[in-house]
């Protein structure tokens, strides 16, 4: 049966098809998100080819006599990428990788190959031509002898080279760029990246080789495209961080063979992006003892535990009416820390300016970091120095006590490996072994804080 074309809608948010437009999505709730496009319908050889299951040729088997000891898992050279990916790049696997403009996808997708020399990789552009990858490559360095560039946009020709190649990876920059010409819809939109996205997921499932996908994301933050991309690929990984800054943080939103829980730190420089081993190094203290208004925060992002500094600046309000201002750290969040303070500790700072910074330009989210950020608070109120050595991780709960947070031992332990003295817990559930060379002091609420640090 000959192919028909018809007009339906879809939501860019979640995919969901509608055969009319609605101003609400009935399926994920969001408004104007339905977009009209064109699809063909009826029977033909490659109408079924994006909705096709990979491998379902073969026959069905028995779950104990499936032998997983043959997955391998491959290097790219790279310890932050290896340790979220989960121990390296599964062959077979799709991997999409999203982010602000600007942020270091396409600079990290380009690092992998010239920094692995070992991989034949075949890196297709969409967005740049040629030229400008290879100005980018020379200032990145590294061994391009190993990587083959292809600027090509349609879907057919990428798979028919990359099938001549046989590449061990494969990197798409970006997804948003290419097209096929089974759907007449243009690139980018709902229907050609869902397409695109099977048509490569079928690639690398069939032959072994793993593609890297760069996608866009839209004004809200999500990735572009319809929901139904996240739902296809394998593992999705997206950069967080501040353009002007220098740290980058990529975070494992989804990792079908490893953790969601880990986080890589990366520093933006003028050849790339540079692992950063330790962060915690970078993002404590680094000016005299004797300032008052800092504390040091022993936080847990996923499961990797780091210290950050924590700086606060009080003062009389010029104005009249108090500012209050958070850079990295949930304002409403502090408005509550400061009314704690004053309904159960007694200190009046309604009529006061108070600021708020995370060093290093990262935004903080660990409930952990209230007990810092409390002391860091005083401590400027007060105009008294906090020592150095001193750390601090706890929540504040709204009637003042100290609540425990998750793997206090492993904060612990990190604050002690650089050096730390003493840390400032919750007297609750706080665990009871302590490793040598530093003091756990067990607080229960502000107010024996505040007599236990401010207190000569």
């Amino acid at each position: 049966m000959a192919l028909k074309q018809k007009t339906v809608w879809f939501c860019t948010s979640c995919g969901n098809e509608s055969i009319k437009w609605m101003g609400r999505c009935p399926a994920c709730g969001e408004w104007n998100t339905m977009v009209e496009e064109k699809v063909a319908t009826g029977k033909s050889g490659d109408s079924r080819r994006g909705i096709s299951v990979p491998g379902s040729s073969h026959r069905p088997m028995p779950l104990s006599d499936i032998d997983t000891t043959q997955d391998s898992r491959i290097s790219l050279n790279n310890a932050e990428v290896d340790r979220i990916l989960g121990g390296g790049l599964v062959e077979g696997s799709l991997v999409l990788i999203g982010g602000e403009p600007g942020i270091g996808k396409s600079t990290l997708s380009l690092q992998i190959p010239l920094h692995c020399k070992s991989l034949r990789t075949l890196y297709v552009t969409g967005e740049e031509s040629v030229k400008q990858v290879k100005l980018r490559a020379v200032r990145l360095g590294g061994d391009d002898s190993n990587c083959l560039i292809y600027s090509e946009t349609l879907m057919e020709n990428i798979l028919e080279e990359a099938k001549k190649i046989m590449p061990d990876l494969m990197i798409v920059d970006s997804v948003q760029t290419v097209y096929t010409q089974t759907m007449e819809s243009s690139a980018g939109s709902v229907s050609q990246i869902k397409e695109c996205a099977s048509m490569l997921l079928r690639f690398a499932k069939e032959t072994g080789v793993p593609v890297i996908l760069i996608g866009h994301i839209t004004k809200e933050g999500s990735i572009a495209g319809p929901k139904v991309l996240e739902h296809i690929v394998d593992v999705v990984l997206q950069f967080e961080g501040d353009n002007k800054g220098a740290y980058r943080l990529l975070r494992s939103i989804k990792n079908r063979f490893g953790s969601t829980s880990e986080l890589a730190v990366f520093e933006m420089t003028g050849k790339g992006l540079r692992e950063v081993s330790n962060p915690s190094e970078m993002l404590i203290p680094m000016h005299e003892d004797g300032l008052s208004g800092v504390a040091v925060s022993a936080m847990l992002d996923g499961t990797r535990p780091f210290l950050i500094e924590v700086q606060s600046l009080v003062s009389s309000a010029a104005y009249g009416t108090p500012q209050r201002s958070a850079t990295g750290f949930d304002v409403r969040r502090l408005n509550m820390l400061l009314a704690v303070l004053e309904k159960r500790a007694g200190f009046r700072l309604g009529v006061k300016d108070v600021f708020l910074n995370m060093a290093g330009g990262l935004r903080v989210s660990d409930p952990a970091c209230d007990l810092a950020v409390i002391c860091a608070v005083l401590s400027s109120n007060f105009d008294f120095a906090i020592p150095s050595n001193v750390c601090f991780a706890g929540e504040v709960g709204l009637s003042g006590e100290i609540r425990p947070v998750s793997q206090t031992d492993r904060r612990i332990m990190e604050a002690q490996r650089l050096g730390f003295r003493k840390i400032y817990i919750s007297s609750f559930g706080s665990p009871d072994n302590v490793p040598d060379g530093i003091e756990a002091v067990k607080v229960s609420d502000v107010p024996a804080l505040c007599r236990s640090l401010f207190s000569k």
